[in-house]
C-alpha cells in the first residue's frame, strides 16, 4: 500500500515539476534584498592584505611531497595562497596592511588512501607563528588579532577529525585572537571561534564543468545520495558517525523507490545530481561535506541534515530559500517532509539555484572570477574593518599563553 502511495505522490505532485523544468530550465531569479547585494560585492579597494614570506617547508614542499593535496576537499588552503599572491588586494608594504596572511598548508599530510592527518598541524602552526612573531613586529602588537589563517580541517583549528577528541583539544591557543577561515561551522561549538569566516569545501571546478549536461534534461530522480552510511573503520559500533543520521537514512529508505541512495560512487555521479530534484547533504564526522557545493553547482536542492550547522557565506547566500533543512531526529520522516513541499516552492528554489552568482560563490576556480569563493572570503574580511582600537596591545603586553595545550604540541617542527 505504501509503495502505491509513494508512486502516486511522485506522479501527481512531481510529474508537473519535470514538465515545467524543460521549459524553465534557463530561467533564473535574482537573490533579493541585502543578501543579493552582498553576494555581488567587490572587495577590491576595501582592504589590503600582507602575505608573509615563509620558508617553502610550510607550503610548497608539502605540496611537492603529495600533489594530491591539490584535489582533496581541504585544498582551499593552497588555492587561497595562490590567489592572494596575484590579487589586487595584496600589498607589499606591511605598514598599510589591514590584514596579515600566513601561507601554511597544515592539512597537506595525507594517508595512502588520501585522508588528511591533522595531528602535525598544531606543531606546524606554532612553528610558523613563532617565525613571524620573531621576524616581523606585526603579530606581537595584536597577538594575531589582525591576522587570518585558513584552517579547512573537519573541525577547524581543533585539529582532529573526531568530534569528541576535537572538543577535548579545543582551538589551538595561539589562534584564539586570529580570524579563522574554515569549512567547519556549527553553532555553540568549541571549535567554531566567534568571528570565523565559514567557507565551502573545495570541489574541483574544471572537473565539474566537464560533466555538465544540457539544462533541458528533466530531473527524473526524486532524492539522490552517494556516500558512506557507516564508517566501520573509525566507528565500529556504528552509532557515532554522523550522529546516526546517515545510518537512519539507509535503514529507513534503502528500499524506498523515491530514494536513489547507495555507497557506490558511479562515473555518472555529477550527471546524476543534475537529474535529481533533491540531493541529501547529511553530516559526516563534521556537519559539512562537498555535496553541499556539488548540489548548488548542479542545481539540485540541498537537503541539509546537520543540526546547528553554520553554512558557507551565510550573510550572502540565502540558504533558507534554496535548501531544505531536516533535523537529525526527523530523518525517519524524510519521505513525508519532501513529498509535502509544493511544486511552486520547488520551482522557486531551482530558479534561485540557477543564478550564476550563487554557483560562483561556492567555487575556487583557477583563474579566479568575480564573485567566487576567494572574493567572498575577502568580502568577509572587509566587513570586519576597521579594526577596533582595543585589538592593539600595550608595549610588552601579552594575552596568549604560549605554554598551554597538549605536551605534544610543544615539540619543535
Amino acid at each position: 500500500m505504501r509503495l502505491c502511495i509513494w508512486v502516486f505522490l511522485v506522479l501527481v505532485a512531481y510529474g508537473p515539476v519535470w514538465t515545467i523544468l524543460a521549459d524553465q530550465s534557463l530561467r533564473t531569479e535574482r537573490i533579493s534584498g541585502s543578501a543579493g547585494d552582498v553576494l555581488e560585492d567587490d572587495p577590491v579597494g576595501r582592504l589590503k592584505v600582507y602575505i608573509y614570506e615563509l620558508p617553502s617547508k610550510y607550503n610548497k614542499k608539502l605540496l611537492q611531497k603529495d600533489p594530491r593535496c591539490l584535489t582533496h576537499m581541504f585544498a582551499a588552503e593552497i588555492f587561497m595562497h595562490r590567489f592572494l599572491l596575484s590579487s589586487p588586494v595584496r600589498t607589499l608594504n606591511p605598514e598599510e596592511a589591514d590584514w596579515f596572511y600566513t601561507p601554511i598548508y597544515p592539512t597537506c599530510d595525507l594517508t595512502p588512501s588520501g585522508l588528511p592527518l591533522p595531528f602535525k598541524s598544531p606543531r606546524v602552526m606554532r612553528s610558523a607563528i613563532q617565525l613571524i612573531s620573531t621576524n616581523w613586529p606585526y603579530w606581537n602588537r595584536t597577538d594575531g588579532a589582525d591576522h587570518f589563517f585558513v584552517v579547512p580541517h573537519d573541525f577547524g583549528a581543533c585539529f582532529h577529525y573526531q568530534e569528541e577528541k576535537a572538543i577535548e583539544r579545543g582551538i589551538l591557543p595561539l589562534l584564539r585572537r586570529a580570524t579563522l577561515v574554515q569549512t567547519f561551522g556549527q553553532r555553540n561549538h568549541v571549535c567554531l571561534k566567534d568571528g570565523s569566516i565559514t567557507i565551502p569545501p573545495y570541489a574541483p571546478p574544471q572537473k565539474m564543468q566537464a560533466h555538465q549536461i544540457p539544462p533541458d534534461i528533466p530531473r527524473s530522480i526524486f532524492v539522490y545520495f552517494r556516500g558512506l552510511f557507516y564508517d566501520v573503520n573509525n566507528d565500529p559500533e556504528g552509532g557515532y558517525y554522523a550522529r546516526g543520521a546517515r545510518a537512519a537514512v539507509w535503514e529507513n529508505f534503502k528500499n524506498n523507490p523515491l530514494f536513489d541512495i547507495s555507497t557506490d560512487h558511479p562515473t555518472t555521479y555529477y550527471e546524476d545530481m543534475q537529474r535529481a530534484i533533491f540531493c541529501l547533504c547529511p553530516l559526516g564526522w563534521a556537519p559539512w561535506s562537498p555535496r553541499l557545493v556539488e548540489a548548488v553547482v548542479f542545481g539540485c536542492i540541498p537537503v541539509i541534515i546537520a543540526d546547528d550547522i553554520v553554512l558557507p557565506f551565510a550573510d550572502a547566500i540565502p540558504w533558507e530559500e534554496i535548501g531544505v533543512f531536516i533535523e537529525e531526529k526527523s530523518v525517519p520522516n524524510l519521505d513525508t517532509i519532501l513529498t509535502s513541499i509544493p511544486p511552486e516552492v520547488i520551482l522557486r528554489k531551482q530558479r534561485l539555484l540557477a543564478n550564476p552568482s550563487m554557483k560562483r560563490a561556492m567555487l575556487f576556480p583557477q583563474p579566479a572570477q568575480p564573485g567566487d569563493a576567494f572574493h567572498q572570503i575577502l568580502n568577509g574580511l572587509a566587513r570586519k574593518l576597521p579594526h577596533e582600537k582595543s585589538i592593539y596591545l600595550k608595549h610588552g603586553e601579552k594575552i596568549l599563553n604560549w605554554t598551554t595545550g597538549p605536551v605534544g604540541d610543544m615539540k619543535p617542527w
